[in-house]
């Protein structure tokens, strides 16, 4: 149907903030955004939102409602090469004509490594390029410090069910091909569901769903026919939807169930549809954490050092320490025990907040801190044979509460003896 067309939502790409949808908080009258386009004052700023929301869309309108030169960078395939050739070039003038400074906006910009971002820094702080960021990542976590303290952070939210059907009702009754068909709509509850707050993701359902009637008089769109629709599409990794979901489950699930040949393959599904590799980092440290634990306390120090090493060097190369520390994580005996012992101390907690910490446990930097017992008993355990020494350390009433219960591997068997060695009341052989 659509022949040489663009799909959709490049249709109906708006080219105005009178025809964009969404984010009413940032470009609404008198919201920030907004008056920075009509101030004609552009600073660097960093939009943060989910998949499908007006990020890269917001940065062309307002470069062009500032009559800026408006330059792009995708951070998945530019290097620090491409990000230098577009500062020299707003230097010298080479393809920005005007004198105010051009807009640089880099897609994906939680993808950059420390060494891209570098090569950035200049050019923002002394304003060669007014650099605009596009990220689905925290940018607190993805971007480093010098650049972000540079750059405002705008938060963008998922679209409203009532964004959702302006959308809807805008790309049936103005799109050159679907204002041409016969289309009812009977229902949207699936499409606006599967689309899940992505105006993106709304408008290529849509097209699916036309599609998949193309040789009808009357083309007919209810919930039935949007779940047959998505139900009989190809299958691909979708790194901002629920596949996304699926596969990091399955493979924390599988190191969890120490088999590195899943966890691997899973590896191998997220890095071939693109995944950030940091993200997947960022998970080996938490399936370090709660998975592998005390069981073999070096694996949270390889995953951290992964984490790193991926971040300094970034890909293709980030591949190998990723496989590397998925196998390590994966063949490592288990436990969970110190994350179960928090989760039993934080419900603790949660039930009474206001148990006294001993007086004998508090410091006692003040006169009148000491004349009211502050520290008064307390034992210094080095003092003592093995530095050890018995005294009580809960609050009044959880006096020999234990959380922690060691699990049965060879590094927590270590652990358990010495604890029934210091503790026999509580951790009984």
């Amino acid at each position: 149907m659509n022949g040489l067309l663009p799909p959709l939502p490049e249709r109906l790409r708006p080219h105005s903030l009178e025809d964009y949808v969404g984010q009413q908080h940032l470009v609404g009258k008198g919201c920030i955004l907004r008056n920075m386009i009509e101030s004609g004052n552009l600073s660097s700023f960093i939009l943060w939102g989910p998949p499908g929301v007006g990020k890269t869309t917001l940065a062309r309108i307002i470069a062009d409602s500032c009559k800026r030169e408006f330059f792009t960078l995708s951070a998945i395939s530019a290097g620090v090469k491409d990000v230098r050739d577009v500062i020299d070039a707003a230097k010298s003038g080479g393809i920005f004509s005007q004198s105010a400074a051009p807009v640089l906006f880099i897609d994906e910009i939680h993808r950059f490594n420390k060494a891209q971002q570098d090569a950035l820094l200049g050019a923002v702080e002394a304003g060669t390029v007014v650099l605009i960021g596009a990220t689905t990542e925290n940018p607190s976590f993805e971007v480093i410090t010098p650049l972000l303290s540079r750059c405002q952070v705008y938060v963008l939210k998922s679209l409203e069910i009532s964004d959702l059907q302006l959308l809807l009702d805008r790309a049936l009754q103005k799109d050159e091909v679907l204002k041409e068909r016969k289309i009812e709509v009977k229902e949207t509850d699936a499409l606006f569901r599967q689309s899940g707050g992505d105006g993106r993701k709304l408008l290529n359902i849509l097209e699916l769903v036309v599609d998949s009637q193309a040789g009808a008089k009357k083309i007919v769109i209810d919930n039935k026919k949007v779940t047959e629709c998505l139900n009989d599409s190809v299958a691909i990794y979708d790194k901002d939807g629920e596949m996304h979901f699926d596969i990091i489950s399955a493979f924390i699930k599988s190191i969890r169930g120490s088999d590195p040949n899943a966890a691997i393959y899973y590896l191998a599904r997220m890095l071939d549809g693109g995944e950030d590799p940091l993200f997947i980092a960022r998970r080996l440290c938490l399936s370090a954490s709660e998975d592998v634990g005390l069981a073999n306390p070096n694996a949270l120090l390889l995953a951290n050092a992964t984490f790193q090493v991926v971040n300094q060097i970034g890909m293709p190369e980030g591949r190998i320490p990723l496989a590397e520390c998925t196998v390590y994580l994966a063949s490592s005996p288990k436990s969970n025990a110190s994350y179960m012992a928090l989760e039993e101390a934080l419900g603790v907690v949660k039930e009474d907040r206001t148990r006294a910490v001993p007086l004998h446990l508090r410091n006692a930097p003040t006169k009148l801190m000491s004349d009211l017992g502050y520290s008064d008993g307390y034992k210094y355990a080095h003092d003592y044979p093995g530095h050890f020494v018995d005294q009580e350390f809960m609050p009044k009433g959880l006096e020999g509460r234990v959380f922690y219960h060691p699990a049965p591997n060879k590094h927590e068997d270590a652990l358990k003896a010495y604890l029934q060695a210091c503790w026999p009341k509580y951790y009984t052989k």
